[in-house]
């Protein structure tokens, strides 16, 4: 009941907001957010019992993924308020409708254990999210909607197709026998499972996946939706969307550890990691939108997740803990630019200069975002950037920790000159006059999303830090 509310309240949510008055829907958007944060709270104080065909689950993996999403989510939501007064995004009505049903489906793939209703929840979170990336200020947007739509369902329909041959290897090993698609029964069953078969629906997950994960080669709707979409929901894409999508990859890879070869999956996931910073890398070199850049630098980041998770051992928390603190600041950096464009009018990092003096606050946020997601101390990206490479390090792949370290040292040359040009500098005149007090809505959410990352980097809280260490164990995983 308690896991089935998790999924209801923020569908609830969406059609009272649809059918109430415009004034009231931000509120309906905050009070939803914020009582599904107290329900996933609650949730870890006192986990759930599964749902009667075991479908539903709360366990530390999922439920990681669940408190981070909820968290963006929350801070999302204050943001909007400050958004909707000034921005009016296309949609009407149907904006915080979309943005609840948004979490409604994510919480279904953060909760579920059966593999069809996680391709089902994946799909709806494409159709939620895909009228929200639509900004009638930018006609490009559109372009990438349709990117969007275009590659995302090619992607799910090719998970889609690993999902009928991850339930043929089952039906093959059990003739018949056990929960077909469950995760449980995948796991205890994947030892008989023919190889041929399990590997084949690994591939066409990691690629089905990957690609609304946004993993190198199958990127390409990544930079135009979350360099074009309103500034929230690049937000929300880049904190929440892209970890369901890892999710799902991992819940695979569950399957696959449970086998008798589970090797050519880790090296897959290294691969595509490896090539993910790589691709991330040379796109940010004189990339001239500062979204798209902040897009690319997520795309940077995907492939440290897969590559964790790929090398497992140490690495593998690493990346779990990389994927919470990382997220906190990203979403906290696209919310930053949401300040800047309203200010400026413009997404051209060219076109922007003098923001300490024109935006002092959200220049602030901008510089501490930039170390924040390059994994700088006192941030919690650096643990897991640590903890990261000394998994390589420990596993016998010291040249994959030294590429990293190049690529990333590049990333973050790319990306600082881009930042502190934009901090920097003097503003355009016109800029000047327009000068006046930050809005608190746009500028204290970030706020808090960076000091969350902080926080992590400086005090794990023990409950905490077990979860990360019964969900490191759940994808072959050790605590540092």
């Amino acid at each position: 009941m308690r896991l089935g509310a998790l999924v209801l309240v923020p569908i609830l949510g969406a059609v009272a907001a649809y059918f109430d008055a415009p004034a009231r829907r931000s509120r309906w958007l905050v009070g939803a957010a914020l009582l599904h944060l107290a329900m996933v709270a609650w949730a870890w104080g006192s986990p759930p019992a599964t749902s009667a065909i075991g479908w539903l689950r709360f366990e530390p993996l999922g439920g990681l993924v669940l408190t981070l999403v909820s968290v963006v989510f929350v801070a999302v939501a204050f943001y909007a308020v400050g958004y909707l007064r000034r921005e009016d995004p296309r949609g009407g009505r149907a904006f915080v409708s979309a943005l609840l049903a948004f979490l409604a489906s994510a919480s279904m793939v953060s909760l579920t254990h059966h593999f069809g209703l996680l391709w089902v929840g994946m799909e709806a979170t494409t159709l939620t999210t895909a009228p929200l990336i639509y900004d009638p200020r930018d006609r490009h947007s559109l372009d990438a909607v349709w990117k969007y739509l275009l590659v995302c369902s090619v992607g799910i329909a090719i998970a889609l197709l690993g999902t009928f041959f991850l339930a043929t290897a089952q039906l093959a090993a059990t003739r018949g026998g056990g929960a077909a698609l469950v995760l449980e029964d995948l796991v205890a069953e994947a030892p008989r499972f023919h190889p041929v078969w399990l590997r084949a629906a690994f591939v066409l997950l990691l690629v089905g996946f990957g690609t609304k994960m946004g993993l190198a080669p199958m990127h390409t709707w990544l930079p135009d939706a979350h360099g074009e979409a309103p500034s929230p929901i690049s937000a929300l894409l880049s904190g929440a969307l892209l970890n369901l999508a890892f999710l799902a990859i991992l819940r695979a890879l569950q399957v696959v550890n449970a086998s008798a070869h589970p090797e050519f999956a880790r090296t897959l996931l290294i691969g595509f990691g490896l090539l993910s910073v790589a691709v991330a890398a040379v796109f940010l070199l004189g990339q001239l939108k500062y979204k798209r850049m902040l897009a690319y630098s997520s795309v940077e980041q995907v492939g440290i997740l897969a590559l964790g998770a790929g090398l497992s051992g140490t690495a593998a928390w690493g990346a779990l803990f990389l994927m919470w603190c990382g997220s906190l600041a990203k979403a906290a950096l696209f919310m930053s630019t949401g300040s800047i464009f309203i200010r400026y009018g413009s997404k051209r990092t060219a076109e922007v200069s003098g923001v300490g003096r024109v935006l002092p606050l959200t220049a602030v946020l901008l510089a501490v975002g930039l170390f924040a997601v390059s994994g700088s101390p006192p941030f919690g990206t650096f643990l897991g950037e640590i903890a990261l490479l000394s998994g390589a390090i420990r596993t016998g792949r010291l040249g994959v920790a030294v590429a990293v370290l190049a690529l990333q040292a590049a990333i973050f040359a790319s990306m600082a000159a881009a930042i502190f040009g934009m901090v920097l500098g003097r503003p355009a005149a016109e800029v000047v006059s327009e000068r006046g007090p930050e809005d608190r809505w746009l500028t204290l959410p970030p706020l808090v999303l960076l000091a969350g990352a902080a926080l992590l980097g400086s005090y794990l809280p023990p409950a905490l830090r077990g979860a990360f260490d019964a969900a490191a164990r759940a994808i072959g995983g050790a605590a540092p």
